[in-house]
């Protein structure tokens, strides 16, 4: 096992995590309702495309994450964790700029005027259906998720391995679904942009 990289503060910690995971929400929820109207001079659905690939890596890093503590190379395990980190947050701030350029996009809307009318229904039929269940899923999850990886990463910052990985048994599938389900969401969605 690894050494800590902290002292113990739970309170400190627990306050710490909430109001980021509150601020990262609130900014989230406000700005993607928000539409910039900027000429860019490129597709600004490649922050659709990028939000992908991040995604990838970070359920590739989170399977090799896994493998790497089941074999118990822990400096690997950490090394991994911390790299699906911080392309999360590369992936926030993509995702942010991705709905503050490019807006909402309709599933199905094959015309792509912002109404999915009674034809475009018909031709997309259950898939639509199948979209929205992913979509909320993903949402709901990817909505709740950052607390717990940060209260997962805290207690293993703290070297309290048993509570790490109490949490992380939880934290880990859903954190995988979410970054898996935002791959599949853009592959469905992607034909409409």
């Amino acid at each position: 096992m690894l050494p800590p990289l902290l002292a113990k503060n739970d309170r400190q910690a627990k306050w710490l995590i909430g109001i980021v995971s509150f601020v990262i929400f609130t900014a989230v929820v406000i700005l993607s309702r928000v539409k910039l109207e900027l000429e860019l001079g490129f597709d600004v659905h490649v922050f659709a495309l990028l939000n992908a690939c991040i995604n990838t890596l970070v359920s590739i890093l989170l399977v090799a994450g896994i493998i790497a503590i089941k074999r118990r190379n822990y400096l690997l395990h950490k090394k991994l964790m911390l790299a699906a980190m911080i392309l999360s947050a590369l992936f926030l701030v993509s995702y942010i700029s991705h709905h503050l350029l490019a807006g909402d996009t309709r599933f199905g809307d094959i015309n792509h005027d912002n109404i999915v009318d009674p034809s475009e229904l018909l031709l997309v039929g259950n898939t639509r259906m199948l979209y929205f269940v992913i979509l909320m899923t993903h949402i709901f999850l990817a909505a709740i998720i950052l607390p717990f990886i940060l209260f997962t990463t805290y207690r293993a910052m703290i070297a309290e391995w048993p509570q790490h990985r109490k949490i992380a048994k939880i934290t880990w599938p859903i954190w995988l679904y979410v970054s898996i389900t935002g791959v599949v969401v853009y592959l469905m969605i992607s034909p409409y942009y």
